[in-house]
């Protein structure tokens, strides 16, 4: 996989991986029958400072694959390597962003954030003054000591997106992140990670179930097939940074598009 089409400066990705993935089966036992199968043969290499989306249809083992890069479950078999290293359980160099903000009611935003570095014995000045910067860079200053029922649903996302960064993980596993989000907050939380990951370049991986969302953010989107799922399309997105609303009318974005829903079975 080459270098993502970066406009920004970014420094170039190295010639190792810094994801590899090889052969990666899941299958889970169901008593007196035959397992089922929720991967099979997932095989693919991640670049530093890429973003790279898990595009596939409900329940096609997006996320099972996600936790398995995590370290959350095992992988059947195969080889899940991060950095050189085989993944065997969660790492302080991960980062994780679900679907629900599952913020903690009782704690304030700023002590939300910080839960992390409270976890790793780092709670100090500096700690909370990056988890300020932080809420400030997703424009949430001055809500530091709200409460998450104070809070939108995308104003907690953007919480929660900021406890998975404070303490600088390399790579960011986001699990459909803004699919409970309104169409019109889910287009500026997307603006918003790309200009997270041009800041941090911190590698990210992605799941999704929608096709413009995978192409608008992304440098690779790996299309999975049904379950059990495979890699059906291996996508290369080139289109330029800094992305732009605009973009999601150009030709080579609908064609992206189109490729994607074929790899899908939704278009021919």
């Amino acid at each position: 996989m080459s270098t993502p089409n970066h406009t920004q400066g970014w420094p170039a990705a190295p010639l190792a991986p810094f994801g590899h993935f090889k052969d990666v089966r899941q299958s889970f036992g169901r008593g007196s029958g035959s397992p089922l199968v929720a991967i099979d043969n997932i095989t693919f290499d991640v670049t530093q400072g890429s973003l790279v989306t898990l595009l596939g249809p409900s329940g096609c083992g997006k996320t099972t694959f996600l936790k398995i890069v995590g370290g959350l479950i095992p992988a059947t078999s195969g080889t899940v390597q991060i950095n050189g290293r085989n993944v065997t359980a969660p790492h302080e160099d991960f980062g994780v962003v679900f679907q629900q903000a599952n913020l903690m009611p009782w704690r304030t935003m700023i002590d939300n954030v910080l839960f992390p570095m409270e976890i790793l014995k780092l709670r100090d000045a500096t700690a909370v003054s990056r988890a300020r910067e932080l809420l400030a860079s997703v424009g949430l200053e001055g809500f530091e000591n709200a409460y998450p029922s104070q809070l939108s649903g995308g104003m907690q996302q953007r919480v929660a997106l900021c406890r998975a960064l404070i303490h600088r993980p390399k790579l960011l596993l986001m699990d459909e992140p803004f699919g409970a989000l309104d169409e019109l907050t889910r287009m500026e939380m997307q603006d918003l990670l790309l200009d997270i990951r041009a800041k941090t370049n911190a590698t990210v991986m992605f799941v999704t179930h929608s096709i413009s969302e995978a192409v608008y953010i992304s440098d690779i989107v790996a299309v999975f097939s049904k379950r059990p799922a495979v890699i059906a399309d291996f996508i290369k997105v080139e289109l330029p940074y800094p992305r732009s609303a605009e973009m999601r009318y150009l030709p080579e974005f609908t064609e992206l598009e189109h490729r994607a829903g074929r790899a899908l079975g939704i278009t021919r």
